[in-house]
């Protein structure tokens, strides 16, 4: 029985040592771009094969991550527009746009009163003109002194930012009688209670009766 454990204990002992060869961290490696011998153009870092298409970025939806189609701004929302997209929206353009766009559209933002050039109001008769692929594209590759903001909003954010401002066109020319009296009463109670401090509150939503302009794309049947 001694004999049986000190051959057991040997084994594993020889097992463990194997175990320990440096074989995968000495191997041969380049740092990132770093020169190499062994391509021809002497590159360690090789460039992607053609027609790789990084995971997450295969933009089919023409509508969706330019807001055109052909040469021509869409006039429509590619997916349907919901409250939540709206409050998130809201959320969105308080933290990117206010700043200089004011958080009622107006142009009137802060940096604005600090000197820096005034942009359009949202309420010009050409912005409330304007099909939604305008505002898109200007979010995404910047117009006038604006920069781009591709990089720091999501094409779908840019959109829900669209339909807050619409919102917030609509809002402008929007009566009182335009709303159902449950509607009334709930802006009557927001009125007399006002918003947490910093939060701006959603226009009201309008009569079913009077849809927006800018209708939702259709998906083919």
């Amino acid at each position: 029985m001694r004999n049986r454990n000190v051959a057991a204990l040997a084994l594993a002992t020889g097992l463990a040592l194997t175990g320990c060869r440096q074989d995968m961290h000495d191997q041969p490696r380049y740092k990132p771009l770093a020169e190499s011998t062994f391509f021809n153009d002497h590159r360690a870092s090789r460039p992607k094969v053609d027609g790789t298409v990084a995971r997450g970025h295969l933009r089919v939806d023409t509508a969706l991550y330019t807001g055109k189609q052909g040469d021509q701004d869409i006039d429509f929302f590619p997916f349907p527009i919901t409250r939540d997209d709206l409050t998130r929206g809201q959320q969105r353009f308080n933290i990117y746009c206010s700043p200089c766009h004011s958080r009622v559209g107006d142009g009137g933002g802060l940096v604005v009163l600090r000197g820096f050039r005034q942009p359009p109001s949202y309420y010009t008769d050409k912005l409330k003109q304007a099909p939604v692929g305008h505002f898109f594209d200007v979010m995404t590759n910047g117009f006038g002194a604006m920069p781009s903001y591709a990089s720091r909003v999501t094409p779908e954010d840019r959109w829900r930012i669209i339909a807050y401002i619409r919102a917030l066109q609509l809002s402008e020319d929007a009566r009182l009688g335009d709303l159902t009296q449950e509607e009334q009463a709930k802006l009557a109670k927001l009125t007399n209670e006002p918003p947490p401090r910093g939060v701006l509150p959603l226009a009201p939503p309008p009569n079913p009766a009077k849809p927006l302009k800018t209708p939702v794309r259709q998906e083919a049947k």
